[in-house]
Formats: C-alpha cells, structure tokens, sequence
C-alpha cells in the first residue's frame, strides 16, 4: 500500500512540475489563455484599420513608419509616445513623451520585446498583444483585468 501511494504521488509531482515548466509560446502556469485563443479578439479589433501581420509568436502588427538608426534590444532604455487600450476601446494607459530610461526593453512584457525591435529609433508601431504576451491571468491593477489582450499604438522616439 506505501508502495501504491508514494507511486501516486510521484506521478502526480511529475504531472504538476510538466504542466508548469511548458515551453509553448504564450503558456501561462496560472492558466491563462493562449495567444490562438486571444486570435479573434485581437482580429475583430484590427478590424479594417489595421493592416496586421502576425508574428510567430501570436502577436499582429503594423509597421506604419520603420524610422531610421537603431532598433531597440533587451538593454536599450527607451523613450516612446503610445496609447494603450483594451479590446472594448477604452484607453488604460497614454503618455506622449514616456522617458523609460530607467526601465530596460528586457523588463517591459513581452509584447513589446517581441515588437519594438522590428522598427528604429522614430519609428511608429501599432501591437495587438495577446494577454500571454502582456499581463496573462494576473492582469495589470485595475487597469487590465487578467486575461486581457491588449492594443499598443507606440511612437518609438529614443532609444539609449
């Protein structure tokens, strides 16, 4: 019976430590949804004015301008200029002259990783995020609720 019960709870130790360790692009361990099923969400948005491509990791973008010098990386300081909103349209964050200096590309989500370095500095992107790659099942505050996909309308005005 020992035997029966400590094989039980190794198999369920291994179960737990797999579910928690996937490598699929966009898996959350707290549950939260996959960028395919953010997909039409994000693409009801884009609607018609936004002519988006998708990105491998389940990300859609517009390159409206790709500017010119250098594309941000994991150590670049950033200052940008964006509007942030939910799929209903409402606006959870805007600035127009956003100095993130401070804060390195590497430590924004990984929406922005993934898409600020396809422009360069003066450059103007818009990134329909799916909540894997923005705030997953945690959420940002009240600002977004878990499991949002989000909007980013991003002026790339500096990269140190």
């Amino acid at each position: 019976m020992k035997k029966l019960i400590f094989a039980l709870v190794c198999i369920a130790a291994a179960g737990y430590f797999l579910a928690c360790n996937k490598s699929t692009p966009g898996y959350t361990a707290c549950g939260g949804n996959t960028p395919a099923q953010d997909s039409t969400a994000l693409l009801q948005y884009a609607d018609d004015s936004i002519h988006v491509t998708r990105d491998t990791s389940g990300m859609y973008f517009q390159i409206i301008d790709t500017g010119s010098g250098v594309s941000p990386t994991g150590t670049s300081g950033l200052t940008v200029a964006y509007v942030a909103r939910l799929m209903n349209n409402s606006i959870f964050d805007s600035t127009s002259n956003s100095n993130l200096g401070g804060l390195l590309l590497d430590q924004l989500i990984a929406g922005w990783q993934i898409g600020l370095p396809k422009i360069k500095k003066g450059g103007h992107i818009k990134l329909l995020i799916p909540s894997a790659l923005a705030w997953s099942c945690q959420g940002s505050g009240t600002a977004v609720p878990p499991n949002s996909p989000v909007y980013f309308d991003i002026h790339l005005i500096n990269v140190q």
